[in-house]
């Protein structure tokens, strides 16, 4: 049976971890809009990688359940990338939820009860999720455990407590780490981990739109008030995806590796803090 790398969302994070741990293996590639995966996989194809395309959306377990079966018949699933998401700029309150929040704790479910015994995940939260004030012990609790279907029932995520896109997006990252957390536990069970990246502004397609959208001048202020004073590279954040996925990394799970060149250390201690 040959290995299967599970990578969900086709942009350039999801593909710069896959480019440094999926040689020899088969690359299943998904994505929301099929032209996307398939931009997607003709680069990781020139790259030397086996790669197969399929569409996903992520708020939908149906849609999963679809690429958790179509991984599973090519072998075994020893890795999974997820790096697909909506930001800010993007998307309503309740999108965010539902595809961020909702959906990636779908994926860690489904994916959680196939992956191969050695195997390893990554899930790209965010440094946003690192900027949200603390919650409550119950509320920790109740984002990391409830069960997938009755998460968006939560009280604290209802249309009155959630009334702006960032909001919902820091909650939702903040959720993913702890979701994370909590399913490291169960897939320890069965001799794999999963950990989060917490990437800050990386120089993405989806970057560009936030840089150049309304929020594109606090984006320019954090690059230059950060401690490293530039943005990130996809590469970057694919040295630390491999680490996590790999040998290496083998003592690593339920963690999260928050990497914004400071931008949060700047947020809480320097220039950035709020007045």
């Amino acid at each position: 049976m040959s290995e299967v790398i599970v990578v969900i969302g086709a942009g350039s994070i999801g593909q710069a971890i896959a480019r440094r741990v999926s040689a020899g293996k088969h690359v299943v590639l998904a994505d929301l809009n099929q032209d996307n995966a398939d931009a997607a996989a003709e680069v990781l194809s020139n790259a030397g990688l086996d790669v197969s395309t399929m569409t996903v959306d992520v708020s939908s377990r149906e849609s999963i359940r679809a690429v958790v079966q179509a991984a599973t018949a090519l072998g075994n699933v020893t890795g999974l990338i997820h790096a697909a998401g909506v930001s800010p700029s993007q998307a309503s309150p309740a999108t965010i939820l539902a595809v961020d929040l909702y959906g990636t704790a779908v994926l860690l479910e489904e994916f959680g009860n196939i992956i191969a015994p050695g195997g390893a995940g990554v899930v790209i939260a965010s440094q946003s999720g690192h900027r949200l004030g603390a919650l409550t012990v119950e509320q920790n609790a109740a984002l990391a455990t409830t069960p997938a279907d009755d998460l968006l029932s939560l009280a604290m995520l209802q249309p009155d407590q959630v009334t702006d896109s960032l909001h919902a997006y820091q909650l939702a990252k903040r959720g993913n780490s702890l979701r994370v957390m909590a399913e490291a536990v169960r897939w320890g069970k069965r001799g794999a981990r999963i950990n989060t990246i917490s990437p800050g502004i990386i120089f993405t397609p989806l970057a560009r739109d936030e840089l150049t959208g309304p929020r594109g001048e606090g984006y320019r202020r954090m690059i230059e008030l950060s401690p490293v004073g530039r943005g990130g590279t996809p590469d970057e954040v694919g040295t630390v995806g491999a680490l996590l996925m790999g040998a290496d990394g083998a003592f690593i799970t339920g963690s999260d590796f928050l990497m914004d060149g400071g931008v949060t250390a700047s947020y809480f201690y320097g220039e950035l803090a709020p007045h």
